[in-house]
This record gives structure tokens, sequence and C-alpha cells, in this order.
């Protein structure tokens, strides 16, 4: 048994750029009752992700659940982008205002990156790659955390979709200036989306969204690597093989908890870019990472932040605990 019963409800959270994902489900078993979603992401101020910004969302959406179908809610998990290094507020505040106004006593607080692992393997050891605008790998062999990269993309953030619009966006201007390594489809593809190339500075470095930018060009050079462009099908296995990187930076090595093989997942809107980067990828993790095997990601980072309720719950949280990456305070 694991100590649930009906009437009682959990609740997992994906806070992230691009807004926030609520889900109430079943503390036995984590079946998902309903969910609610807002674009408007949860305000950053002086002291980090903004705690009563948070619960100004939370609360309301929680109480609603409840008035709707009773019972009580008895674990909550929230997951969010930056909570590593922008989490001080959420950890200070955050618990007790969910156990005065919920009565809830067990929480946890984790970094998207925990969220997209629990969601992507459960609480198997093994390591995920999360893949979008930005990338960070996460392993573990269940007695501790192992990241690499997640550094943004002036520092890092290698294989991203930033990473590849940047570096297709170079190969434009190296074409339209008539240097090596330039590429006359990916100059067609840029002008045509931000307009002529001598304008391309003007159009990104102002932007204070030039990441999300920049990632948005990631498939046209796919699109032309898939119509034949060799610099554009360069710049993709060069991605792959910086991804592959990061995921063989922090792979347990084989035979932990007995298992022959550890397992390595992808999860984000990167891998949808389809063959002309998945291919060379998986050429790469079976260079790279000859012990591991692949695994399809089960679920999003909605998804893990809902397994850690239902897992806080029934007392059978598995993944380590870390103060920043996943914080489960007392009781």
């Amino acid at each position: 048994m694991d100590g649930t019963a009906v009437g009682e409800w959990v609740v997992g959270v994906d806070s992230g750029g691009s807004g926030l994902r609520i889900a109430c489900a079943e503390a036995a078993g984590g079946r998902v009752v309903e969910t609610e979603s807002t674009r408007e992401p949860v305000r950053t101020g002086p002291r980090g992700i903004e705690a009563g910004h948070l619960l100004e969302r939370l609360l309301p959406s929680v109480d609603g659940f409840l008035g709707r179908h009773g019972g009580r809610m008895v674990a909550v998990a929230v997951g969010a982008a930056g909570m590593a290094t922008l989490g001080d507020e959420l950890r200070a505040e955050v618990p007790g205002a969910l156990r005065q106004a919920l009565g809830v006593r067990r929480l946890a607080l984790a970094a998207d990156a925990v969220t997209a692992y629990a969601g992507a393997l459960g609480q198997r050891p093994g390591a995920v790659v999360a893949g979008g605008t930005g990338l960070v790998a996460l392993g573990t062999d269940l007695t501790g955390w192992r990241r690499a990269d997640g550094w943004g993309h002036l520092l890092g953030d290698c294989g991203s979709g930033a990473w590849i619009g940047r570096a297709g966006l170079e190969a434009a201007l190296r074409a339209h200036d008539g240097r090596r390594g330039g590429s006359r489809a990916l100059l067609a593809a840029a002008e045509q989306r931000f307009g002529p190339a001598a304008g391309l500075p003007g159009a990104l470095y102002p932007r204070t969204d030039r990441p999300a930018v920049l990632a948005s060009f990631a498939p046209e050079v796919a699109r032309c690597a898939e119509e034949g462009d060799r610099v554009a099908s360069r710049l993709l296995r060069q991605a792959a093989a910086r991804i592959a990187e990061s995921a063989a930076a922090v792979c347990p090595a084989a035979g932990v908890e007995g298992a022959a093989r550890v397992e390595v997942a992808l999860t984000g809107g990167l891998f949808r870019l389809g063959d002309p980067l998945l291919v060379p990828l998986e050429e790469e993790l079976a260079a790279q990472l000859p012990h591991a095997r692949r695994a399809a990601a089960a679920g999003d980072p909605l998804a893990g932040a809902v397994a850690l309720a239902a897992a806080l719950a029934a007392g059978t949280l598995r993944l380590p605990e870390d103060p920043r990456l996943l914080y489960v305070p007392e009781h």
C-alpha cells in the first residue's frame, strides 16, 4: 500500500519562459484529472523567481479544483526554469505558504531539468538531455546528480536550437561575404526570414529574446540539410556531437543497480528537427556512450512534476535530493 486514499490529490507545476502549466492528479497513481496553463511566465525580480507571483497563479487554480472535486491536496511539486540559480525566494517562501494555504506537508521544488528527467525516465538511473532554445543534460545514479551545460547561448547550450540557428546564420553571412564555409542556401533562407543580410546585426543584437530568435532559424538549417546542403548537414553533425558530449558527461557508468546498460533519453522541441539532427545524434550517442541504451521519453516536464508529487505522496521518492536541483523541505 502506498498510504494514499480516495479524495487525495497532488499537483504538479511546470514554470518556464513560455508560461505556467498546472496539473492536478490523483495521489494514488498520479492520473491527471485537470490541467491549466497560461502563456504569461512567472516574473523574475531582484531576488530571483518571484514566489508571490507563482502563488497568485497556483493557489486559485488549486482552490478551484478542490471546489469542484472535493478532497484535499497532499503533495505539491514545482518545477521551474532557473531554480538552481534564481530559486532562493521560492525556497524561502513557497513551502510555508503552501502549508498555510493548503495544509500540504509534502513538497518539492525542482529545477526544470529535474522535472524533465522525471518525466522522461521516471526514477530510474540514467541521463536525460533536455533540448529546445537552450540545452542541458542531467544524469543520476540515484545517489547524486550530474549536470552539464545549460550555460546560456553566450557561454554554452552547445547543440541547442539557439546554437544551431546562430551557426546557420554565421554560414549565411560567410556566403554573403564570399568567405569559406558559407552556404548560399542558408543565406537565401536567412534573407527570406530576416531581410537583407547586412541588416542582421541590427535585427538581432538589440533583441531581449535573442536566443529564441536564433533558435527560430534552426528549422531552416534542418530543412537545408534535408535538401542536400553540405554546410547545413555539417553544422547539424557538429550539434549532434556537442549534444552527445553533454550526455556522456552526466551518464552514470554501467552496472548501476545491477543494470548492464543505463538509459539515455532525449526530450524537448529541439529533437523535432527530425532526421537531419537525429541520425547523426544516434551515431554520436552510440560512439560516445556504448554502454547506454536509448530510451523514448515517457513524458514531458509537467508529467515529471506530477510524478514527483505522486512519489512524495506515496513516500516512494528515490531521486536524490539536492538543495538547488531537487529541494524537499522537512515536514
